[in-house]
C-alpha cells in the first residue's frame, strides 16, 4: 500500500511472525483490516488512519472525546484479542502511530533489542487477571441498627388497635413479658464498635486470603505482578478490592490456572468475591521494569 500526504500508520503491536492466519473479516481502527509489516524477522501489525484524526493536533483533540476514545480502543482491543489468539504479541499503546511504513521499520530497528528480550520473556505465555473484593458491611449493618432502634418504638404506635390487643393477648400468655425497648445512646454506640471491629477483623482475613491466594497462583505462574487497588466506582463487583493482580501464564497450564482459581469461589460466602479475566495480551509485563521471576513462579 502506498502512503499518501494524509495517511498514517497505526501500529497495535510487534510480534514473531504469524504461524497461523488472522480470521479474514478482522477489522481495526476506522473499519481497515490490519496488515503485517515484516523487517527483520520482527513483525508489526499496521493499518491506514487518516492524518486529520491521527496527526498530533486533532489526536490530542480526540483524546478528550470519550466516544471517540472508547470507540478507538474497542478497535484497538479488538485487533490484540484476535492476534493473541495466534501469537504472544507485545501490544503497543493506544493511538501509537508513524508518518509511513518507513518509520514504522525505523521503529522496529531501534527497539529490536528490547522488542526480542519482551518477546522471549513472553513467548508461549498469556496473562490472566485476578482480583478479590470483600462486600462492604456498613449498609447491611446500618439496616440491621435502625431495625433495632425502632423495634417497640415508632413503629409500634402505627399499628392497629386490633393488632395491639392481639400482643397484650400474646404477652400475658407469655407471662407478661415486656416488649423489646429502643436502644439507648450507651447501647447503640457499644454496638457501633462491636461493628467496627468485627469489621476490622474481616478487612483483616480477606487480606490473609489474598495473599495466600496470590502466593498460591504465583507458584502456577512464570510471573505475577501487583497492581494498586481498583477504585469500587470503576468496578462491576462491588466492595473494596483486596487483590488485584496479573499473572504471566503459559497457555498449556491455563486450564489449570483456571481451575485453581476457580476452587477458591467458595470463600464468597465468607463475603469474598474472587474473579477472574482473561485470557489477554501480556500488557503487564511488557514494560522495561518488569524483571521476569518477580513472583515465585513456576520451574520451566
Amino acid at each position: 500500500m502506498s502512503a499518501t500526504s494524509d495517511e498514517l500508520r497505526y501500529v497495535y503491536a510487534v510480534c514473531r511472525p504469524l504461524d497461523a492466519p488472522l480470521a479474514a473479516d478482522l477489522t481495526g481502527v476506522g473499519g481497515v483490516p490490519p496488515r503485517q509489516l515484516n523487517h527483520e524477522g520482527l513483525v508489526a501489525l499496521v493499518g491506514p488512519v487518516p492524518a486529520r484524526d491521527f496527526a498530533e493536533e486533532p489526536l490530542r483533540a480526540h483524546l478528550e472525546d470519550l466516544d471517540w476514545l472508547s470507540e478507538t480502543a474497542r478497535a484497538h482491543q479488538r485487533v490484540i484479542g484476535a492476534l493473541t489468539s495466534v501469537t504472544c504479541p507485545l501490544p503497543l499503546r493506544l493511538a501509537t502511530v508513524f508518518r509511513d511504513d518507513s518509520g514504522v521499520r525505523a521503529m522496529l530497528q531501534d527497539g529490536a533489542e528490547r522488542f526480542w528480550r519482551i518477546l522471549d520473556r513472553i513467548d508461549g505465555c498469556v496473562e490472566w487477571g485476578v482480583k478479590v473484593h470483600m462486600e462492604s458491611p456498613d449498609h447491611s449493618s446500618d439496616n440491621r441498627s435502625s431495625d433495632n432502634r425502632t423495634s417497640g418504638g415508632h413503629s409500634s404506635d402505627n399499628r392497629s388497635s386490633d393488632n395491639r390487643s392481639s400482643d397484650k393477648q400474646s404477652s400475658a400468655t407469655a407471662g407478661g413479658a415486656a416488649p423489646e425497648k429502643p436502644l439507648s445512646g450507651r447501647d447503640y454506640l457499644r454496638l457501633r464498635r462491636q461493628q467496627r471491629t468485627a469489621q476490622d477483623e474481616g478487612w483483616k482475613r480477606a487480606e490473609a486470603f489474598a495473599q495466600r491466594l496470590h502466593e498460591e497462583l504465583s507458584r502456577h505462574a512464570d510471573d505475577a505482578r501487583l497492581h494498586a487497588p481498583q477504585n469500587s466506582s470503576l468496578s462491576d463487583t462491588p466492595g473494596r478490592n483486596i487483590l488485584n493482580a496479573a499473572y504471566l501464564v503459559p497457555r498449556a497450564h491455563s486450564e489449570e490456572f483456571v481451575e485453581l482459581v476457580d476452587a477458591t469461589k467458595d470463600e464468597d460466602a465468607a463475603g469474598l468475591t474472587v474473579e477472574l479475566t482473561g485470557p489477554w495480551a501480556a500488557y503487564s509485563f511488557t514494560g522495561d521494569d518488569v524483571e521476569s521471576g518477580g513472583g515465585a513462579g513456576r520451574s520451566r
